[in-house]
């Protein structure tokens, strides 16, 4: 009993952790967040209402104005206080709960002097206070290159964030959405340098007669310029056969342990998918690699 229990403790400490599979619904939830943000920060001014005259009038009659803010086009931006806004005559003002402040109303000022002086007689007319009073804040019209910035700078983001989720579910291998990034790479298990073939041709028990057969493809991959400049053709595969288990794989491992080259292996269903040229895509990708990897076996 002690034995078995030192032993499950053993196996338990060599199993190493488990990672956590990256879920495909973390990239479909990034995706709605960014593009809930830049909707938010990219509304237009024009959806605000345009008033007139009269009613700016009224507006800093009732005291409800709280800044104008004119830019180089000759819209002025209207910004109410926070206590007219609960006013009934004011429920079309445009409201922000996300991105800071925005004007609630907009009108067309026409020329400068004549737009001081409006506000001026409005102000006089209804004896405010010259503390109180409302004096419009002149701003620049931004130039292209801000206003291009305003655009790359959110893209530019968008795409960091995209590669940073595609980088993280390509390397968690697993989940749907490294299925849906990699469908088109080939699965094949690769044993080169860094996960050399320790298998050799005494650690298959029999087959004899099978390994003869194949020492001369080991001959071929050892020494190729030998056979070429007899005028002699290297084969370009070998076909095992034999029902399931009998060690066709071995064998070939076995194969490329003593060529020492680098062992290719994937099995036929992993060419077979629902879409269509997934099988084909593989199958190209898996020779592109084989060929950088030259010479080696793809089994």
């Amino acid at each position: 009993m002690e034995q078995k229990n030192s032993n499950n403790n053993n196996n338990n400490q060599q199993q190493p952790p488990m990672m956590p599979k990256f879920s495909s619904y973390w990239i479909y939830g990034a995706i709605a967040l960014i593009l809930l943000i830049i909707n938010f920060y990219s509304v237009s001014e024009s959806s605000n209402e345009q008033i007139s005259f009269n009613r700016l009038d009224k507006m800093i009659a009732d005291r409800a104005v709280e800044k104008i803010v004119v830019s180089e086009n000759k819209i002025g931006q209207i910004y109410l206080t926070k206590e007219s806004l609960d006013k009934p005559e004011y429920d079309d003002a445009a409201s922000s709960k996300i991105g800071g402040p925005r004007p609630h109303y907009w009108i067309e000022i026409g020329d400068k002097e004549t737009f001081n002086g409006f506000l001026t007689e409005v102000q006089d007319a209804e004896e405010i206070p010259r503390e109180e009073r409302i004096y419009p804040t002149y701003k620049s019209q931004p130039g292209w290159i801000s206003t291009l910035l305003s655009w790359v700078i959110p893209i530019g983001l968008f795409i960091i964030i995209w590669l940073f989720i595609i980088r993280r579910v390509g390397g968690a291998g697993g989940g749907a959405g490294a299925q849906i990034f990699n469908i088109g790479k080939s699965k094949a298990k690769l044993f080169d340098q860094n996960t050399k073939v320790s298998i050799t041709f005494q650690d298959v028990a029999g087959l004899e007669e099978a390994k003869e057969e194949v020492m001369e493809v080991v001959d071929f991959l050892k020494n190729p310029k030998k056979y070429t400049a007899l005028g002699g053709k290297i084969p370009k595969g070998v076909l095992l056969v034999g029902p399931p288990g009998t060690g066709k794989t071995l064998l070939a491992k076995a194969v490329a342990g003593e060529a020492d080259v680098p062992f290719f292996s994937i099995s036929g269903s992993d060419f077979v998918e629902m879409f269509v040229g997934v099988g084909a895509s593989r199958v190209r990708d898996l020779f592109k690699q084989a060929r950088e990897k030259a010479p080696c076996i793809v089994f």
